[in-house]
């Protein structure tokens, strides 16, 4: 098998070398203390999967501010406080030749009730009913709020850079703020933040600004966004062709396409059975929309979600729809997979959907998050993960430690 395109070094257009096409996307990790600050785990993990040969790792969620959390045990980064070990972090990935970006985010609504003293969104909508015992209904943000946000990922990302991260990518998809912004669905303002189009995408390219004010034009910033939304009257994708060119325009140096949201969660359980032929055959679910991307701009372009093989990689690669191959689940239980498939050969691994066999929670497709954020765990602590966990056993599991977490998360802040 001709291997070359995945083993072929991406030169950005700032002038930065990855050494090859295989980037590691985000995971949630939640191995940060429960005060949000980062651990020894955390270096283990990706100085693990930096051995494997990547050219390209991505952290997971890292929060711009601490009474805003998605999960339990996220990292936040609000000021140096944490410097040496942020440095530690990269340098378990830089330290193997590997770049390590930090994904900056921030949930919006899509906080699990009473983590966070109050969640922040676009506008006051509600999760749908099955899903509303939860999460709670957000307050909208007010234009302060609104601009205080966007200065505090300029500030994460200036101190990412401190402590030696590559680069950052701005989380703009999977149904977080910033996606939540985008979308007529949950952006339902009538001020200069909601309404049109132009407007929706001004707050993300105002954080795209304020990054590059506090990083300089020369330090890769990217930026992770959905196809769709895969909601009714939601982020389509027309709307987000306009905004890559708005983003393109603005000196994006990376773009990574995915798609769903926690309500509708595509990237996951919808997408582990895709009905059509023509993805099966061709492995990556958002490979049709990368095309179209690439005929509308000329900015490097990475595709994460459904690839399988090494054949498969090379083939999208071949075909010039993309620059970059993201993969995520797999790492998780296989995290040497990388090695195997610069090579040419495939992993032993597969990814497949979690089940619990409770109908309201495999809908909901939790367990894509908790039953992978496990494995993680595992590999953390030196051991290997489990591809046969149960998922009822994990989600079991998962629910008391996230209750947990939830309550010591909530009582330190208090006592803060």
């Amino acid at each position: 098998m001709n291997t070359d395109l995945l083993n072929q070094t991406l030169t950005l257009p700032n002038g930065t070398v990855l050494r090859n096409r295989l980037a590691k996307a985000a995971m949630s990790e939640t191995l940060a203390t429960y005060d949000n600050r980062p651990t020894p785990e955390l270096v283990q993990l990706y100085r693990r999967w930096a051995s494997s040969g990547l050219g390209l790792i991505l952290t997971g969620n890292v929060m711009i501010d601490r009474r805003a959390l998605g999960e339990p045990g996220n990292v936040a980064i609000e000021d140096e406080t944490d410097l040496p070990f942020l440095k530690q972090w990269a340098q378990a990935a830089t330290g193997q030749g590997v770049a390590i970006w930090a994904q900056l985010n921030h949930p919006g609504k899509q906080s699990a009730k009473g983590l966070n003293a109050f969640n922040l969104a676009p506008s006051a909508v509600p999760f749908r009913e099955d899903m509303a015992k939860l999460f709670e209904t957000p307050r909208e943000a007010t234009p302060a709020e609104i601009q205080d946000i966007i200065e505090r990922f300029g500030l994460s990302a200036a101190i990412c850079k401190k402590a030696g991260f590559g680069g950052v990518q701005i989380h703009g998809a999977h149904g977080y703020l910033v996606s939540q912004f985008l979308s007529s669905h949950h952006n339902r303002r009538n001020d200069e933040w909601g309404g049109s189009l132009e407007n929706r995408r001004r707050f993300v390219l105002a954080v795209y600004a304020a990054i590059r004010r506090q990083v300089g034009p020369d330090y890769p910033v990217a930026i992770k966004l959905n196809s769709t939304d895969f909601q009714r009257g939601g982020f389509t994708e027309e709307e987000s062709l306009e905004t890559i060119r708005a983003l393109a325009d603005a000196g994006i140096d990376l773009i990574e396409i995915s798609g769903g949201t926690y309500e509708a969660p595509g990237m996951g359980v919808n997408l582990q059975a895709p009905k059509q032929a023509s993805t099966v055959a061709r492995e990556a679910y958002f490979l049709e929309f990368a095309e179209k991307v690439r005929a509308a701009v000329n900015v490097p372009l990475m595709v994460t979600g459904g690839f399988r093989t090494a054949a498969g990689m090379n083939a999208a690669l071949r075909a010039g729809a993309l620059d970059l191959v993201g993969v995520a689940r797999l790492l998780a239980i296989d995290p040497d997979a990388p090695a195997a498939l610069l090579q040419g050969r495939d992993s032993p691994q597969q990814v497949h959907p979690i089940k619990t066999g409770i109908q309201a929670v495999d809908r909901m497709g939790v367990m894509e998050v908790w039953w992978y954020e496990r494995q993680l765990k595992r590999i953390a602590r030196g051991q290997s993960p489990r591809p046969d966990e149960s998922g009822l056993a994990a989600f079991l599991k998962s629910a008391f430690t996230g209750s947990w977490g939830t309550f010591r998360t909530r009582r330190l802040r208090v006592s803060s």
